[in-house]
């Protein structure tokens, strides 16, 4: 008997962790213990992995022109080049400039940034908290397997995190349906590095079919005006040199830094044509997914523009796994049409490629190729300097990822069954 008791009691225990490894019901659970072992990760990183200086003391001397009176964006500049981000950066960093003992202490800057890695990890498993779509095992993948997610983070102090992180925080408050907040910090974000606005088509998908056309507006105004706002010291001095030099989306990228277009010349990845058949592809891509899988509603994509109350067949209500399936694509396809990727960009969509490759039905032998598909992934990006092969297998990975987004999500075809006859039956001579 007591033996019997002893199995049972083994069995239930082996169901349970079981259960915690694949119910997504489990991940507050796993999230909480994932954070506190990252916890101690990062200060095993800090203390044991020599700091590689990157861009660190570059913009520290960018922030410190402006701190010294400079507002000319033109003549603020690092040991690296020109400044090229956007005011809300220069304000960030401003602030770790003075915390830091203007940007001298960099063990200081080190703690910090891991401080903010565990805030941007906290809100990222509070999006995959709500939409219960991957299995909790997947985080563990997705937190401490990473090396260059945490390199990106406390070992070389980019700026990419930073705009992440309230991107991120950003997408918790849309979740919520405080779309006016989440339209802030949206702007926040892309004032930090303009790789945010990867993010963008989705965002104004969402909005239009929210609020349509009209109601979208306000929102929109909340992120223009608040560029406006971070820019002004810049603008009234010289607003084309702030303009060009912030969102300058022409800038040429080094072809020795480039992650995924090492298998191309060097002539052909610095030509305009190239570029402008990226650019083609990536809006191709939005509208194919804008038409046919952000899209649900029996009528034409353009009744978004109408308000909502005036539509003839009422949309879908926005979701929470519709809001993050938007809003991720869009940035996916960003990423996968993009002139050039460096190591730091990673941090651009490693958070989302969980939910990207889990949002879609998995079958029970699926785990296994999906996971190898992160660690393919992950190789590529931890492979220095970039090879052909790396390249190239980088591209063939988020090929897969986009095709199981595509046909993954696509409509179930609804079966019409046919209406009874209204003839009246046939009455047998018997039965007259």
């Amino acid at each position: 008997m007591a033996a019997g008791r002893g199995a049972a009691v083994l069995r239930r225990a082996w169901r349970q962790r079981r259960a915690a490894l694949l119910e997504p019901s489990y991940t507050p659970l796993v999230a909480a213990c994932l954070c506190l072992a990252e916890g101690g990760v990062n200060l095993w990183v800090i203390r044991r992995v020599p700091y590689t200086e990157i861009d660190w003391k570059a913009y520290m001397e960018e922030v410190e022109g402006f701190a010294n009176g400079t507002l000319d964006y033109t003549r603020l500049k690092g040991d690296t080049g020109p400044l090229v981000y956007p005011a809300g950066f220069v304000y960030i960093f401003l602030g770790l400039y003075y915390a830091t003992g203007r940007g001298t202490d960099v063990r200081l800057a080190q703690y910090l940034f891991a401080g903010l890695y565990l805030f941007n990890l906290l809100l990222v498993f509070r999006i995959y908290c709500r939409t219960h779509k991957v299995p909790p095992y997947v985080f563990f993948f997705m937190c401490c397997a990473s090396y260059r997610i945490h390199s990106i983070f406390v070992l070389r102090l980019f700026n990419d995190p930073v705009a992440m992180a309230i991107l991120f925080l950003a997408i918790n408050l849309f979740l919520e349906e405080r779309w006016s907040w989440g339209c802030f910090f949206f702007s926040l974000a892309v004032s930090v590095k303009m790789n945010i606005l990867l993010f963008a088509p989705g965002l104004l998908f969402l909005l239009l079919q929210q609020f349509g056309l009209w109601g979208c507006i306000p929102k929109l105004c909340i992120c223009a005006l608040l560029q406006v706002v971070l820019g002004l010291p810049f603008l009234l001095v010289n607003p084309v040199g702030y303009l060009t030099r912030s969102f300058d989306l022409g800038r040429q990228f080094q072809f020795k830094w480039t992650v995924n277009w090492r298998f191309l010349p060097e002539e052909v990845f610095q030509n305009r044509a190239f570029h402008a058949t990226l650019l083609l592809v990536h809006l191709a891509g939005l509208g194919l997914f804008a038409l046919h899988r952000w899209h649900r509603s029996k009528e034409s994509i353009l009744a978004l523009l109408k308000d909502p109350a005036e539509r003839k067949n009422a949309s879908p209500p926005l979701t929470v796994n519709k809001i993050v399936f938007v809003l991720f694509s869009s940035n996916f396809l960003g990423v996968c049409c993009s002139r050039s990727l460096h190591y730091q960009f990673y941090v651009w969509y490693f958070h989302t490629l969980p939910y990207l490759l889990w949002c879609t039905p998995t079958a029970k032998l699926a785990h296994m190729p999906k996971v190898l598909l992160l660690g393919v992934i992950e190789l590529c990006w931890n492979t220095y300097p970039s090879t052909v092969c790396s390249s190239l297998s980088l591209h063939i990975c988020h090929g897969l990822v986009l095709l199981q987004l595509w046909y993954g999500t696509a409509p179930t075809p609804v079966t019409h069954t046919p209406p009874p006859s209204r003839r009246p039956a046939a009455i047998s001579k018997k039965a007259q």
